[in-house]
């Protein structure tokens, strides 16, 4: 490729903000739950580039067709790649296509086809935008997608906070992650943290069911807790994990859970998942996939009476979407009230109201 942006290239970043700023000098957009990916076109060539600079066209090869005829010769746009299923924003049928076989792709690419949302241009022809105010860049990506058709979008935007503030509320039940703020005169600012994330944040109880060990400390610092809800039917469940402890936590958090390790599998609701022969298919705390990209993920068991307070922003099936974070030990709570009954149930929002033309 010869473009005024060539890849590889790390995408702009936002940082973590309470609540959106106030002030006319932001326009507001939801943030997206998909693939963070770089388009970059010259001529025939397409590259979707991810925000961790790999490939994905092999991924989603529906969208390269689409991409050619909605996007100028040249050119470098950035957005998301996500899925809708009835009417939200679908991360799991995401993830599946990060498969290594061409033939299971090619078959999910027809039963749960993409889309491409996009929110900012770095490039078109020989101009390069990236000096440019947002403002300037926003207008001119309205001018090139003004005649895009689905799977290819154009994001929504407002500098009315708010409208901002409505979408926040209420486009989460469609899969979306909060909202993104970015300053009208900010410039295209690759791997640096300028724009605004605002996320929606819940507290739920949970169960401590196990550790891992972090990967530093020869086995005195731990990793990340297991966190477990009970279902329905009485068994507890691996929700995720809470970590992003300091060095000092860890060590002590080693400690603590040194008395609940005595005798942890006896009677462990996760104990056929420490068992080789045990049903590998079902969700294990310590297996191994392809995203985790050989990472050490084998766990300790502890005995499932610690209960433990966590923020979470968002439920992904019956999982937390994102790491939890520790709030505080619940000595006050019993572990058999750490139920799903307890999460907040948010509302299905239908995609047609920022999908107006389909997927």
């Amino acid at each position: 490729m010869d473009l005024p942006v060539n890849p590889p290239l790390l995408p702009m970043l936002a940082k973590r903000v309470d609540e959106l700023p106030t002030g006319d000098e932001y326009i507001f957009e939801p943030k997206w739950d998909g693939f963070r990916a770089l388009v970059f076109r010259d001529g025939d060539e397409i590259l979707i580039q991810s925000r961790d600079e790999k490939p994905l066209n092999r991924y989603f090869p529906e969208l390269l067709d689409s991409l050619r005829s909605a996007l100028p010769a040249r050119c470098v746009l950035d957005g998301e790649v996500v899925i809708v299923k009835e009417n939200e924003l679908d991360f799991d049928a995401l993830q599946l296509r990060l498969h290594p076989a061409a033939s299971r792709v090619k078959l999910l690419s027809q039963q749960t086809p993409s889309s491409f949302v996009f929110f900012d241009l770095l490039c078109v022809g020989d101009r390069d935008y990236r000096g440019e105010p947002f403002q300037t860049r926003r207008l001119e990506l309205e001018s090139l997608l003004s005649s895009a058709a689905p799977p290819i979008h154009l994001t929504p935007a407002t500098a009315d906070r708010s409208i901002a503030s409505d979408w926040f509320r209420r486009f989460e039940g469609a899969g979306l992650d909060g909202v993104i703020a970015k300053p009208l005169s900010g410039t295209y600012e690759p791997n640096k943290r300028v724009m605004l994330k605002v996320k929606h944040e819940r507290d739920c109880d949970c169960v401590v069911a196990g550790f891992r060990w972090h990967k530093k400390g020869d086995r005195t610092l731990v990793g990340s807790l297991l966190l477990g809800l009970y279902d329905d039917g009485g068994a507890l469940q691996h929700v995720g994990v809470c970590a992003s402890f300091s060095t000092k936590k860890r060590a002590e958090l080693a400690e603590f859970l040194k008395p609940y390790r005595k005798d942890a599998l006896d009677n462990h609701p996760w104990k056929h998942w420490a068992d080789e022969a045990g049903d590998t298919a079902k969700r294990m705390p310590g297996g191994q996939s392809r995203w985790s990209q050989g990472k050490d993920l084998s766990w300790e068991p502890l005995r499932p009476e610690l209960v433990v307070e966590v923020a979470y922003d968002h439920m992904q099936g019956d999982r937390f979407r994102h790491t939890a974070q520790f709030r505080r030990w619940r000595k006050d709570k019993k572990p058999s009230d750490c139920t799903y009954a307890q999460l907040e149930v948010v509302p299905p929002q239908e995609l047609t109201a920022i999908f107006p033309q389909g997927r």
